[in-house]
Protein backbone atom coordinates (compact mmCIF):
# COMPACT_ATOMS: atom_id res chain seq x y z
CA UNK A 1 0.00 0.00 0.00
CA UNK A 2 1.43 3.78 -1.03
CA UNK A 3 0.81 6.63 1.20
CA UNK A 4 -0.06 9.55 -0.93
CA UNK A 5 0.80 13.11 0.86
CA UNK A 6 -1.32 15.56 1.00
CA UNK A 7 -0.92 18.24 3.41
CA UNK A 8 -5.48 18.53 3.57
CA UNK A 9 -5.43 15.73 5.87
CA UNK A 10 -3.41 17.95 8.65
CA UNK A 11 -3.78 21.43 7.20
CA UNK A 12 -4.64 22.67 10.41
CA UNK A 13 -1.08 21.20 12.14
CA UNK A 14 0.62 22.89 9.49
CA UNK A 15 -1.30 26.22 10.67
CA UNK A 16 0.23 25.55 13.92
CA UNK A 17 3.55 24.84 12.95
CA UNK A 18 3.54 28.56 10.78
CA UNK A 19 1.85 29.89 14.06
CA UNK A 20 4.35 28.57 16.48
CA UNK A 21 7.37 29.17 14.07
CA UNK A 22 5.81 33.11 14.01
CA UNK A 23 5.62 33.12 17.50
CA UNK A 24 9.46 32.27 17.95
CA UNK A 25 10.52 34.98 15.63
CA UNK A 26 8.17 37.30 17.85
CA UNK A 27 9.89 35.71 21.07
CA UNK A 28 13.43 36.67 19.85
CA UNK A 29 12.57 40.35 18.92
CA UNK A 30 11.37 40.51 22.27
CA UNK A 31 14.78 39.45 23.66
CA UNK A 32 16.14 41.93 21.44
CA UNK A 33 13.86 44.56 22.67
CA UNK A 34 14.34 44.25 25.95
CA UNK A 35 18.42 43.59 25.91
CA UNK A 36 19.78 45.78 22.97
CA UNK A 37 18.52 49.79 22.89
CA UNK A 38 17.62 50.74 19.63
CA UNK A 39 20.64 51.28 17.34
CA UNK A 40 23.08 49.29 19.59
CA UNK A 41 25.37 47.03 18.04
CA UNK A 42 27.30 44.43 20.24
CA UNK A 43 30.50 42.39 18.07
CA UNK A 44 29.61 38.68 18.67
CA UNK A 45 32.60 37.57 16.35
CA UNK A 46 34.96 39.20 13.80
CA UNK A 47 32.20 39.01 11.04
CA UNK A 48 28.70 39.38 13.34
CA UNK A 49 27.04 41.56 15.23
CA UNK A 50 23.76 41.32 17.30
CA UNK A 51 22.17 44.66 16.89
CA UNK A 52 18.54 46.50 17.12
CA UNK A 53 17.53 48.37 13.76
CA UNK A 54 13.99 49.38 12.75
CA UNK A 55 13.64 49.09 8.70
CA UNK A 56 10.46 50.56 7.25
CA UNK A 57 11.40 49.14 3.70
CA UNK A 58 11.42 45.79 1.99
CA UNK A 59 14.46 43.82 1.73
CA UNK A 60 17.85 45.65 1.32
CA UNK A 61 15.87 48.61 2.97
CA UNK A 62 14.16 48.72 -0.32
CA UNK A 63 11.31 51.71 0.14
CA UNK A 64 12.69 52.63 3.48
CA UNK A 65 12.93 56.16 2.41
CA UNK A 66 9.21 55.92 0.96
CA UNK A 67 7.01 58.37 3.19
CA UNK A 68 4.64 55.83 4.82
CA UNK A 69 2.51 54.06 2.46
CA UNK A 70 5.14 51.63 2.08
CA UNK A 71 3.96 50.44 5.76
CA UNK A 72 0.43 49.32 4.48
CA UNK A 73 1.57 47.60 1.06
CA UNK A 74 3.93 45.53 2.32
CA UNK A 75 1.23 44.33 5.57
CA UNK A 76 -1.51 43.66 2.93
CA UNK A 77 1.01 41.60 0.54
CA UNK A 78 2.18 39.66 3.83
CA UNK A 79 -1.35 38.92 4.20
CA UNK A 80 -2.70 37.75 1.35
CA UNK A 81 0.45 35.95 0.47
CA UNK A 82 -0.17 34.02 3.42
CA UNK A 83 -4.01 33.48 3.06
CA UNK A 84 -3.55 32.14 -0.53
CA UNK A 85 -0.58 29.48 0.76
CA UNK A 86 -2.31 28.75 3.40
CA UNK A 87 -6.12 28.49 1.87
CA UNK A 88 -3.43 26.19 -0.87
CA UNK A 89 -1.98 23.63 2.26
CA UNK A 90 -6.32 23.58 2.84
CA UNK A 91 -7.17 22.40 -0.66
CA UNK A 92 -4.04 19.68 -0.42
CA UNK A 93 -0.43 20.37 -1.72
CA UNK A 94 1.15 16.57 -2.67
CA UNK A 95 4.65 17.18 -1.44
CA UNK A 96 5.72 17.62 1.64
CA UNK A 97 8.78 19.70 0.38
CA UNK A 98 5.89 22.31 -0.68
CA UNK A 99 4.27 22.16 2.35
CA UNK A 100 7.45 22.52 4.14
CA UNK A 101 8.36 26.11 1.98
CA UNK A 102 4.69 27.23 2.59
CA UNK A 103 4.47 26.47 6.16
CA UNK A 104 7.80 29.19 5.90
CA UNK A 105 6.88 31.63 3.81
CA UNK A 106 3.82 31.78 6.10
CA UNK A 107 5.21 32.04 9.33
CA UNK A 108 7.99 34.53 8.49
CA UNK A 109 5.60 36.51 6.35
CA UNK A 110 3.28 37.00 9.45
CA UNK A 111 6.41 37.70 12.14
CA UNK A 112 6.96 40.28 9.79
CA UNK A 113 3.82 41.88 9.78
CA UNK A 114 3.30 41.90 13.16
CA UNK A 115 6.04 43.87 13.03
CA UNK A 116 5.13 46.54 10.68
CA UNK A 117 1.35 46.88 12.57
CA UNK A 118 3.33 46.89 15.89
CA UNK A 119 6.18 49.01 14.73
CA UNK A 120 5.52 50.27 12.28
CA UNK A 121 8.84 48.36 10.84
CA UNK A 122 10.53 45.00 10.57
CA UNK A 123 12.81 45.13 13.48
CA UNK A 124 16.07 43.60 12.43
CA UNK A 125 18.69 42.09 14.80
CA UNK A 126 21.52 39.49 12.43
CA UNK A 127 24.42 41.93 11.18
CA UNK A 128 26.56 39.99 8.97
CA UNK A 129 29.90 41.61 7.38
CA UNK A 130 33.79 40.56 6.39
CA UNK A 131 35.86 43.25 5.69
CA UNK A 132 34.54 46.07 3.92
CA UNK A 133 31.24 43.94 2.92
CA UNK A 134 28.49 44.59 5.04
CA UNK A 135 25.79 42.42 4.75
CA UNK A 136 21.91 44.24 5.38
CA UNK A 137 20.58 43.22 9.10
CA UNK A 138 18.21 40.86 8.31
CA UNK A 139 15.95 38.53 11.06
CA UNK A 140 14.48 35.44 11.77
CA UNK A 141 11.49 35.86 9.74
CA UNK A 142 13.32 37.14 6.84
CA UNK A 143 15.29 33.69 7.22
CA UNK A 144 11.90 31.54 7.16
CA UNK A 145 11.27 33.41 4.11
CA UNK A 146 14.28 32.87 2.46
CA UNK A 147 14.53 29.53 3.36
CA UNK A 148 10.83 28.80 1.99
CA UNK A 149 11.83 30.20 -1.00
CA UNK A 150 14.83 27.85 -1.38
CA UNK A 151 12.60 24.94 -0.41
CA UNK A 152 9.97 26.00 -3.20
CA UNK A 153 13.10 26.44 -5.82
CA UNK A 154 14.44 23.25 -5.24
CA UNK A 155 10.63 21.59 -5.19
CA UNK A 156 10.62 22.39 -8.99
CA UNK A 157 13.55 20.28 -9.93
CA UNK A 158 12.02 17.42 -8.84
CA UNK A 159 10.42 15.31 -11.23
CA UNK A 160 6.97 14.87 -10.03
CA UNK A 161 6.72 11.21 -10.73
CA UNK A 162 10.50 11.08 -8.46
CA UNK A 163 9.20 12.42 -5.61
CA UNK A 164 11.42 13.45 -2.83
CA UNK A 165 8.98 11.37 -0.36
CA UNK A 166 9.88 8.42 -1.88
CA UNK A 167 12.70 5.87 -1.57
CA UNK A 168 14.87 5.74 -4.84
Amino acid sequence: MTYEFSSKSRWWLWCLVAIGLTALDQAIKQVVSTSLPLYANVPVTSWFNWTHVLNPGSAFSFLAQASGWQRYLFIAMGLIVSAILVFSLWRGVASRLVTASYICIVAGALGNVIDRVRLGAVMDYLDFHWKLWHWPAFNFADVLVIGGAILLVLSSFIDSNQSIDQPI
